[in-house]
């Protein structure tokens, strides 16, 4: 078992996987980690695959898992969760809005807890100041209006579920991912409920994030989203995610 897995999930990212690839790397070179990367093609039909195969000499451990369709990111980063072997399972987007370098910022934060945290999620909540390029004015006020639902139906206090860099323990992403079912933009509120459900601690901690113009989020996924917030709320009520069931 490696001590860090980084899973990038990626759809058509042929312009922007270099730069985050790159960084990766570099992080890496000056860290003390045995990390894995791992990028999830999720059906891909641009150069995305060519690309990342062209910079495996960058890394000592770097696999492509390859989906012959285009399954959403919540199916890729689930894909990449239960593929990693780390004993920690960063998930960060191929648009690199937020850098892995921000993975020491979550760690140090999670390390001053009485209790160690089984997740711990990067957040733009109550940070702007960190906000390197924000979103449109409309697309802040769809996140914040999203957001409260979110946590009126299954989410309180978790004030920023959907930002793309989250980091889990193996034992946890184990016993979470075989579990979820939304392959839509929802997956990672899906996660977090059933982190909650199990009992395990979820941290929250400001990260440095800016918004890529080229972003994959169109009107109609905050409907969608919206929609699988509320069939996880049902599911979680009915327990069809079988948490009280014996392990």
């Amino acid at each position: 078992m490696r001590d860090l897995s980084i899973i990038i999930p990626a759809f058509n990212e042929e312009a922007r996987i270099p730069v985050t690839l790159t960084s990766i790397a570099d992080y890496l070179q000056t860290s003390n980690w045995d990390a894995e990367v791992i990028v999830v093609d999720d059906g891909s039909t641009d150069r995305t695959v060519g690309i990342v195969e062209a910079m495996t000499y960058r890394f000592d451990h770097l696999r492509i898992v390859r989906s012959p369709f285009n399954g959403g990111k919540g199916r890729a980063v689930r894909l990449g969760m239960l593929t990693g072997t780390g004993r920690r399972r960063l998930f960060l987007d191929a648009d690199n809005s937020t850098d892995v370098s921000e993975l020491d910022r979550l760690l140090a934060a999670a390390e001053a807890e009485p209790i160690e945290p089984a997740v711990v999620i990067g957040s733009i909540a109550h940070h702007r100041e960190l906000v390197g390029r924000p979103q449109s004015a409309l697309r802040r006020f769809m996140g914040r209006t999203g957001n409260r639902i979110i946590q009126r139906a299954v989410l309180p206090g978790i004030e920023d579920s959907q930002r793309g860099f989250k980091v889990f323990s193996g034992d946890a992403a184990d016993r979470i991912f075989p579990k979820c079912r939304i392959d839509g933009w929802a997956f990672d509120v899906e996660a977090l409920a059933i982190a909650r459900a199990y009992g395990y601690h979820v941290l929250e901690v400001p990260v440095n994030w800016s918004h890529c113009e080229d972003s994959r989020v169109r009107a109609g996924s905050y409907l969608q989203t919206l929609g699988d917030v509320m069939r996880i709320r049902h599911d979680l009520r009915a327990d069809n995610y079988h948490i009280n069931e014996p392990a």
